[in-house]
């Protein structure tokens, strides 16, 4: 059996600087645009609701912008019935040629009968095990990068 893995990075690089990338980031409502599981956001001020799917099964994300640093980092903490669930986030470092952004995702299930409770709920509403959640969102991570790239691209 191999160790739960509780957080993961992916990075790739974008041909714009961080200001552009970080806009694009910033504004909640596109994700839906570039996650693979977002089908929906619903924005209230520093707090967002999204809707996700997954093949027949479909749940909502309460989220909380945590870090909102233009240029260079953004990230939102998402919990399911005030139960921590992971925190998001996207690093932006500039290079020669643009940005590099790097995603992340930390699984905050950690302790006693939160842990319980949040890890049966994610198994409920998106029909992956907490065990193998971290290899769907690296896969989810990639096409994140990818389809957030080809926007800024295509961004007038």
């Amino acid at each position: 059996m191999t160790a739960r893995i509780w957080s993961l990075e992916e990075s790739l690089e974008i041909p714009l600087p961080p200001h552009a990338v970080y806009a694009a980031l910033a504004d909640i409502r596109r994700m839906k645009e570039w996650s693979p599981e977002v089908i929906w956001v619903w924005p209230r001020g520093e707090r967002f609701v999204g809707i996700n799917r997954k093949a027949c099964w479909i749940w909502f994300a309460t989220c909380r912008i945590v870090i909102a640093d233009p240029g260079r980092e953004f990230a939102f903490d998402n919990t399911t019935f005030g139960l921590p669930v992971a925190r998001w986030g996207y690093r932006l470092t500039p290079t020669e040629q643009g940005t590099q952004v790097t995603e992340y995702w930390i699984d905050r299930r950690r302790h006693g009968w939160r842990r319980w409770a949040a890890e049966l709920l994610g198994l409920l509403f998106t029909g992956t095990p907490a065990a193998r959640r971290a290899a769907h969102n690296r896969a989810g991570m990639r096409e994140t990068l990818r389809r957030l790239s080809a926007a800024c691209r295509t961004a007038p």
